[in-house]
């Protein structure tokens, strides 16, 4: 793939006019999809993606396309050259873009990921002998991604990686399941034998009569499937410049007031990590670490292309919100999870999340899965769903207790128009108090 990306850009770039420039951005994988109902195989198959990114640009004025390419380079090269001249065409009746912004000097460089990938057959294998007697569903997606930036000032940057992403959920009845992943770069046997382990024990807990509690205040333990729907609430508007600089982020008393997290809290966009590309779409080049928050503070923020450029910043992020985010673990072992949480709420997930107060980060929302009811340090049932209204600055402020020792990889398993490049390691978090309105 990065040779014939490298010719096509080769060729293009021939047929540029003085002072046109362009930019070319690639996205590909080579993915196998296998989807899973009680327990057995359903469907099973394998997409081979390539996509190419035209940026022409001149004048200050740019037009884009996307072109989806067959892996035929004749054809595609043909192709190419039509959206080509298209773009000419309408570039020149288009307005200057004030914030347009690519590099005129970047490296190139070059990432590739030469670790085999799981062999979906094996993995599968060992997922449903891991799972016999369940109703599990759900679905298995494994391979490797591609990206590159070409530019005609001769920059190319290229990143290949390899990954994979199981999501199930181990059925009960009515409406009682089980949520379960297990994502990373390299298999692993005992990994999964744990998980699934997890799931039987907490399908069993599920088994007993459902509880019902009143609203209130409680302790809670969020596993990181948990905390990540909360993170990632806070991400839309919690990190990038343009909502500081515009006093719309939900940590503007952070900002303003000095309003500092409990010390526990560091959270990292670990560019290092290597699961997404190390440059933007322009081909700005990413540091392999920007600290978000730091020890409770307030850090650096997201900064991509177009903000950086309209605020003078430099470019630190393909994106404003975290694409490899990373929190600090604790010294709190999973293993003692129940017993530190003595009496309260152990929760697995939580969804359809909003703000219910933006200016204070006060969100609002659901239980989710397996929500039980622990009880001096043993589970006691399911609890039924419950919605919660509570301020990040309480939850991961004054309210935090600890995190765990482990964290958890969790991949996003977003593959509509291709996998995606995100991730999250986390571990999960100790607090005591999280107020529960029905």
């Amino acid at each position: 793939m990065r040779e014939a990306f490298y010719a096509l850009a080769d060729a293009l770039m021939g047929e540029l006019a003085g002072g046109e420039r362009l930019l070319l951005g690639y996205r590909g994988e080579e993915s196998d999809f296998v989807r899973l109902n009680q327990n057995r195989i359903r469907q099973a198959g394998h997409v081979a993606r390539r996509q190419l990114t035209l940026d022409l640009i001149a004048d200050g004025r740019h037009a884009m396309a996307r072109v989806d390419l067959s892996g035929d380079r004749e054809g595609d090269l043909s192709e190419l050259r039509a959206v080509f001249l298209l773009l000419r065409a309408q570039r020149r009746h288009l307005p200057e873009d004030p914030y347009l912004s690519y590099p005129t000097e970047a490296p190139s460089s070059e990432r590739v990921d030469d670790s085999p990938v799981p062999d979906s057959r094996v993995a599968l294998q060992e997922l449903i002998g891991a799972a016999e007697g369940l109703d599990l569903v759900g679905i298995w997606a494994s391979g490797r991604l591609h990206a590159g930036v070409a530019s005609s000032l001769g920059q190319r940057n290229w990143h290949s990686s390899v990954s994979f992403n199981l999501d199930w959920s181990g059925y009960h009845q009515g409406d009682k399941a089980v949520k379960g992943s297990y994502a990373g770069t390299a298999w692993d046997s005992e990994a999964l034998l744990a998980r699934m382990a997890g799931i039987r024990r907490d399908l069993a807990a599920m088994a007993q009569p459902p509880m019902t509690i009143p609203p209130g205040r409680y302790r809670v333990y969020l596993a990181p499937a948990a905390l990540l729907e909360i993170l990632e609430m806070l991400a839309w508007g919690g990190f990038d410049l343009k909502s500081r600089r515009t006093g719309q982020t939900p940590l503007l008393r952070m900002a303003t007031e000095g309003l500092r997290l409990h010390p526990l809290v560091t959270l990292v966009e670990d560019h290092g990590r290597g699961l997404a590309p190390g440059f933007t779409g322009e081909g700005f080049t990413k540091p392999d670490r920007v600290g978000l928050i730091e020890a409770g503070g307030l850090g650096d923020c997201l900064v991509d292309a177009r903000n950086g450029k309209e605020y003078g910043m430099a470019v630190n992020a393909a994106v404003g919100v975290p694409e490899s985010l990373e929190m600090a673990a604790g010294s709190l072992p999973e293993s003692e999870v129940p017993q530190a949480l003595g009496t309260g709420l152990y929760i697995s997930r939580l969804w359809y999340l909003n703000y219910s107060d933006r200016g204070h980060a006060r969100l609002t929302g659901m239980t989710r899965f397996a929500c039980f009811w622990v009880e001096r340090g043993r589970t006691s049932g399911p609890v039924n769903v419950m919605r919660f209204d509570d301020s990040v600055f309480h939850l991961l402020g004054d309210r935090l207790e600890a995190l765990t020792a482990e964290r958890e990889l969790i991949l996003d398993p977003e593959s509509y128009g291709g996998r995606s490049h995100r991730s999250a390691l986390l571990p999960g978090a100790l607090i005591d108090g999280m107020t529960f309105t029905l």
